[in-house]
């Protein structure tokens, strides 16, 4: 059995500071999917819904499988999510960029939907030495 114990039990150390900038750079590239997202969505309905969609979930899956862990998904999705949210406020003068109909809706829970998926489903680290199982 390995000596390292459960990867929940050890004590959290800070990210190097190349993982940092990796994870400012996914945050910001995940703004821009975002914003980019939202000028699509609307223009050619359903098919720009399901390409902003499609571009974000290619994001985080993506920057996941590249850095090897979660938190790049993580860090897309948090860049898309307030990119977005930033966006869904009014301003005094009346301009918006998100009608009240179906596809900004769809847009919205969607894209959330798609970044915890894909935030669930990036591949981890698997722990390495023996049976992870209590039993053998």
């Amino acid at each position: 059995m390995s000596d390292r114990g459960s990867m929940l039990a050890q004590p959290l150390r800070a990210p190097s500071a190349g993982r940092a900038v990796g994870y400012l750079g996914l945050f910001l590239l995940g703004a821009v999917i975002g914003v980019a997202g939202a000028l699509v969505q609307p223009g050619w309905f359903p098919g720009g819904l399901l390409l902003a969609l499609a571009g974000e979930a290619g994001l985080c899956l993506g920057a996941a499988r590249a850095v090897g862990s979660r938190g790049a998904a993580v860090a897309s999705a948090a860049g898309w999510t307030l990119a977005v949210i930033l966006l869904t406020a009014s301003r005094p003068e009346g301009d918006f960029l998100f009608a009240a109909g179906s596809g900004s809706y769809l847009f919205l829970l969607g894209g959330i939907a798609v970044a915890v998926m894909c935030a669930t489903l990036a591949p981890t680290r698997q722990p390495d030495g023996g049976p992870v199982r209590l039993g053998k």
